[in-house]
């Protein structure tokens, strides 16, 4: 039934694939082929055990499977975990855009799905929580992206999920314009947490869309952490390599 709905859809409203310009016929995929979203594969290989990092030789681990990355080492991060399934590239990275700046919300389903491709290699946690947007950039964009997938993730895992614990208490630029030195520059103690008590002991799971340097997750791991956080990890849904 699902299959013959999807067509009689496609023909009313017919959907071409944002990549190949191919019909876009299946209804929980949309603006995607199947064929081009099915390129989209999981980030293999050896990682660093503490921000994700993937690690250019495939024996990094091989001898010391706690290994981790220079910046890890010279500057621990304030999580105790990232993980990033996937390169932000190609299909995935055309899809991230569409959803987060041209408001294609539909594409929040899909993209959590994604996510939990490594739901298995999660530490317990307690609560679901999305990296928060500033009141006036909420206003601007009309929604969170990280709240969606945020909810749609904590609704899997059968967890509680808090958006309101965690703030965003002053505006800062768009990291997407800054260096590495600057993004860490640009969210320091932009983050502070409402109702510590809430959070005492409980173990945070963090989601956002896109790891770049950490900078973003790492102010709020460290104003979750101060409130009496037991743990934080984070889950993205890509990270830029």
């Amino acid at each position: 039934m699902p299959d013959i709905l999807d067509t009689i859809l496609h023909w009313v409203f017919p959907v071409d694939c944002a990549v190949c310009g191919h019909p876009a016929a299946d209804r929980r995929l949309p603006f995607f082929c199947r064929a081009c979203w099915e390129t989209i594969t999981p980030i293999e290989g050896p990682i660093c055990p503490h921000c994700g990092q993937p690690f250019d030789s495939p024996i990094a681990l091989a001898y010391s499977p706690g290994h981790r990355c220079r910046a890890c080492r010279e500057k621990p991060p304030r999580f105790d975990r990232a993980l990033s399934p996937y390169r932000h590239e190609g299909v995935l990275e055309q899809a991230i855009r569409l959803f987060k700046y041209r408001r294609k919300d539909t594409l929040a389903a899909p993209l959590a799905n994604l996510m939990l491709a490594w739901v298995d290699r999660l530490p317990p946690v307690d609560l679901v929580m999305p990296v928060p947007l500033h009141p006036s950039r909420l206003r601007t964009r009309e929604f969170n992206q990280s709240l969606l997938l945020a909810d749609r993730i904590a609704r899997r895992l059968g967890l509680p999920l808090s958006f309101e614990h965690l703030e965003r208490i002053r505006e800062t630029r768009p990291q997407t314009e800054l260096d590495r030195a600057d993004r860490a520059k640009n969210v320091r103690r932009a983050f502070a947490v409402r109702d510590p008590d809430g959070l005492k002991d409980r173990r945070v799971l963090l989601v956002d869309d896109v790891l770049t340097t950490g900078a973003t997750v790492n102010d709020c791991a460290r104003a979750l952490r101060r409130a009496g956080a037991a743990s934080v990890t984070v889950l993205t849904l890509a990270r830029r390599v």
